[in-house]
Order: C-alpha cells, then sequence, then structure tokens
C-alpha cells in the first residue's frame, strides 16, 4: 500500500507540473500569435498568404490565382502541403499503426522525390537567360512533382507520429494491403486535377487548406521532437495527454514562422512574394 500511494504521489506532482507548464505555454503561444498577428499586414487573406511567406517564394508566375488572390504557396509546394494533408488524412482513420510502409511503397516514393529534384533543378536553370536544356517547365509538372513529395512526407510522418506519441501503437503498417497506396495516389491525382483546373469551387478552399496546413505539418513534426526530447515517447493513451508536447510543437512551429518571416522582410523589405 506504501509504494502504491508513493506511485500515486509521483503521478500527481507530474500531472501538477505538466498543468504548470501547459499553461505557460498556452499563454506564450498566445503571445507569439499575437506578435505575429501584429507585425504582418491587416486582413484575412493577408494572413493566410503570409503563412506561404515563411516557407516558399511566392513567385506570381509559379503560382496560381483566384481572381486578384495569390495562393499562399507557389504550384510546387502547394502540391507539398497539399499532398502531406491528403496522405496524413487518408492514413489517421486507420488508427494509430506505426510500422513505415512497406519496401515497395518505399522505392515509388522514392521515385517521385528523385522526379522532384529533377524537375526543381530544370525549372531553376531556367531562369537563366540562354539555356535551352532540360525540357519546359510548368505549374502541372511543378504541382505534381510537389504532391509525390508530399505524399512521401505524409507517409512517413503518420506512422512515425503514432509509434512514438502512443503507448498502444499498432505494429502494422497503412499499406500492408497491395491496393492502398494506389487508391492514395489516385486521390492524389483527382486532387492535382482539381487544382489545376482552377474551378473556384476547388481552388479557393484548397489555397485556404495550403496556407493552413503549414502551420499543421511544422508543429506536427515539431511534436515529435519534442516526445524525443523529453523522454516522452510511447508513454500517451489519449489526446488529453499530449496537451503537453502538441502545444511544445506549436510553439516551436510558430517562432519558425516567426523568424523566418522577420528575417525575410529584413532582407527584402517587404511582404510580397520574390519578383525575379
Amino acid at each position: 500500500m506504501i509504494e502504491e500511494e508513493k506511485i500515486q504521489a509521483e503521478e500527481h506532482n507530474v500531472r501538477e507540473n505538466d498543468r504548470a507548464w501547459i499553461i505557460a505555454l498556452a499563454i506564450l503561444l498566445a503571445a507569439l500569435l499575437a506578435t505575429w498577428l501584429w507585425m504582418t499586414p491587416v486582413g484575412w487573406w493577408e494572413k493566410i498568404h503570409l503563412l506561404g511567406y515563411a516557407v516558399c517564394h511566392q513567385i506570381e508566375e509559379r503560382s496560381f490565382f483566384y481572381h486578384n488572390l495569390q495562393s499562399p504557396l507557389c504550384a510546387r509546394c502547394t502540391g507539398m502541403y497539399l499532398g502531406g494533408m491528403l496522405a496524413i488524412g487518408y492514413q489517421v482513420w486507420q488508427g494509430r499503426k506505426g510500422r513505415f510502409p512497406p519496401a515497395w511503397v518505399m522505392i515509388m516514393l522514392g521515385g517521385l522525390f528523385i522526379w522532384f529534384g529533377i524537375d526543381g533543378l530544370n525549372s531553376f536553370l531556367h531562369f537563366f537567360p540562354g539555356f535551352a536544356q532540360g525540357y519546359q517547365p510548368s505549374n502541372l509538372f511543378r504541382l505534381i512533382t510537389g504532391t509525390g513529395v508530399g505524399l512521401g512526407i505524409g507517409a512517413i510522418l503518420t506512422p512515425l507520429f503514432n509509434q512514438t506519441a502512443w503507448a498502444d501503437w499498432i505494429n502494422r503498417s497503412f499499406f500492408e494491403k497491395w491496393y492502398s497506396f494506389p487508391i492514395l495516389l489516385l486521390l492524389a491525382a483527382l486532387m492535382v486535377a482539381g487544382v489545376y483546373s482552377q474551378h473556384p469551387v476547388i481552388l479557393l478552399p484548397a489555397m485556404v487548406i495550403s496556407g493552413l496546413s503549414v502551420v499543421f505539418l511544422l508543429s506536427s513534426l515539431h511534436t515529435v521532437l519534442a516526445l524525443m526530447l523529453t523522454r516522452r515517447s510511447n508513454l500517451q493513451l489519449t489526446w488529453r495527454q499530449m496537451m503537453l508536447p502538441l502545444l511544445i510543437g506549436l510553439n516551436v512551429a510558430f517562432v519558425q514562422i516567426l523568424v523566418t518571416s522577420l528575417l525575410r522582410f529584413l532582407l527584402t523589405g517587404t511582404w510580397d512574394a520574390l519578383h525575379l
């Protein structure tokens, strides 16, 4: 009985300590968000657009537009972030599976990553006048190759999160059935077709989601790192127990957005997209 009381007392102290940190981190997050809202231009779309400012060049010729509203991310980054969100959404309903994709899926994802690199290099080289090699870059190729890398990010980040966060994670892959990955590719192809059609019903929500996904994906990655650094790996059973590492991840993500945005503003002197 004495040992049980000691254990319960230690758990109570841990919970009380966590509660204090949660309050402090919530206050810090509110301060960071207020600082970002204060220092950036006014307007709800400007705020969405400036989430992309922290991670993307936003060159106009390489971005999609809804009337006079420019997408928060260029075509390649739009594909990457939307692809990541699609892959995460596709997996999350299957439970807390934590095994990485099978080898054949990893090979296909690796091939998509190589295509991303080749297309990115080809696109970069076309900045130089007189370059006549390679092929003509297009926003369609940028969107497709970005989506391919996004699928890889989501396919790795989701099981990594599960196997790091949960005590009851399942040692199975989301893609253990042969048709699971082809279905994801089909959904990605439909997403690409919808975004590239630039139909307002599809494009405007996609633009908003792509901007917000910057916060989601960065905070998810930093939450995984927080779990490792605070030695909380495989200790949580509920989302309530995840509150502390999630707040750490959100705070670090907003610090990253603030710092990169401020550095870019100091270097360029403008909140606008790069003009090359």
